[in-house]
């Protein structure tokens, strides 16, 4: 089995993890770390903004996931936590047309999970996944 780190060429490179790893041989599988609401700075957007956030933390992914090669109806799984549920349940119209925008109708298997903290200082969601690509 052959290992790849994704990359996307704009980003500031991580430190301590891989924004994504591919995983080449009978089949590929690329597996997306926990992306927050970063811009390609590593800065939050949409502080206090749950919607805004989740919109960024899915581009990371899908960014993520074309960089290596696919495309966002090839995520096949996403795991989402949040610091609030009760903030995702009152913004799942904005959610809603966020995803309709970059996911289409792709619907991959998914749990969220309510979190006490996320790592990064202000972040109130973040994505991880897993992808098959072509």
């Amino acid at each position: 089995m052959n290992l790849e780190t994704i990359q996307p060429k704009d980003w500031k490179k991580p430190s301590g993890y891989a924004n994504g790893v591919l995983v080449k041989g009978a089949g590929r599988l690329l597996f997306v770390a926990g992306q927050v609401a970063w811009d390609k700075d590593q800065k939050i957007v949409g502080k206090g903004n749950f919607a805004l956030q989740f919109e960024q933390a899915l581009r990371n992914v899908i960014d993520v996931v074309t960089t290596a090669g696919g495309k966002p109806e090839h995520v096949v799984r996403l795991t989402v936590f949040v610091t609030d549920k009760q903030l995702y349940l009152a913004r799942t119209k904005e959610i809603g047309a966020a995803w309709r925008e970059l996911m289409g109708r792709t619907y991959p298997a998914m749990s969220l999970v309510q979190v006490a903290a996320l790592l990064e200082e202000g972040a109130l969601v973040e994505i991880e996944a897993t992808a098959t690509l072509p």
